[in-house]
């Protein structure tokens, strides 16, 4: 078996791996593609912190890592066919190797549940499960109530002169996610600079933005809601949902019928309750384990 880094390129044939995993083990599929891929391997360095695993030049299992503050996270799929012969361990002895060498504290890893031997696997290795993370979609039907937001506040298009105050406004209404950490200004600007920024919205109230959503197509099959917070003083007044139904509606527009997020399960800010509020349901949850 050849073993070698990751590259972009990749991405086709390691979407195709992750999707038949999900569908063998959970009788469906969340749509997982390349720009699903490209977006799990964002932050690592694919020549040093990736391995594809390869039978005939053909993938037959992938891993990957990447620091992230004081703990490293990796993840890794196999094919069915291969499962049982040693290729997961092997990638978590990869990537544990990668987290000492880097010095970090902690490392955490995502597991279906469904996957029994991969929870044997790291409970087995020392790990334990942290938390639980849902996967929420809707199927849009029909054209998005019209987003109402409090007087005084204006729903707006996102402009690039926002953009740090954009990242300002969700790095304070993220603060109080379970294990938020925020990325330097630039290193965010650089990653989110060629973006669709016609998919970002906020909510001004002056001069200040009181609330972001920042929204991307391909992913997971559809539209993507990537990321929304509501700084703490606005809160309560149904801003946020009137940054869904303005994302729903722009998706609608543009024939995109399928929108998906991800979500604590245990969000101190109940945005579950919020995203089944505007129509969205539980399509399928994974486990964070921790060593």
């Amino acid at each position: 078996m050849n073993v070698r880094p990751i590259t972009k390129g990749d991405a086709p044939a390691v979407a195709a791996l992750a999707d038949a995993d999900e569908i063998a083990l959970r009788g469906h599929s969340s749509h997982i593609g390349p720009h699903d891929v490209l977006d799990w391997w964002s932050r690592s360095d694919l020549e040093r912190d990736t391995w594809l695993f390869e039978d005939g030049g053909a993938a037959v299992a992938a891993g990957w890592f990447s620091p992230w503050g004081d703990k490293a996270t990796f993840a890794g799929v196999v094919a069915q066919e291969w499962k049982g012969r040693g290729i997961g361990a092997d990638i978590v002895e990869r990537a544990e190797t990668r987290g000492r060498e880097s010095g970090l504290a902690r490392m955490h890893t995502w597991v279906l549940p469904e996957d029994a031997a991969a929870m044997a696997l790291f409970a087995g290795r020392g790990y334990r499960e942290v938390r639980r993370f849902y996967d929420m979609a809707i199927a849009l039907d029909a054209t998005p109530p019209e987003p109402v937001v409090p007087a005084g506040l204006l729903l707006d298009d996102f402009r690039v002169e926002d953009s740090r105050a954009f990242q300002e406004a969700l790095h304070e209404a993220f603060q109080d996610h379970w294990e938020w950490h925020g990325v330097p200004y630039d290193e965010w600007w650089e990653m989110r600079k060629g973006d669709d920024h016609s998919l970002w919205y906020v909510v001004r109230d002056g001069d200040e933005i009181a609330a972001a959503v920042r929204n991307e197509t391909g992913r997971l099959g559809g539209g993507y809601v990537a990321i929304i917070g509501v700084r703490r003083p606005w809160r309560g007044q149904g801003i946020a949902k009137a940054l869904l139904y303005r994302s729903f509606g722009e998706f609608w527009k543009r024939g995109i019928s399928r929108v998906t997020l991800g979500v604590d399960a245990e969000s101190p800010t109940g945005a579950t309750k919020l995203y089944e509020s505007v129509g969205m349901h539980v399509e399928s949850e994974n486990a964070v384990y921790e060593k």
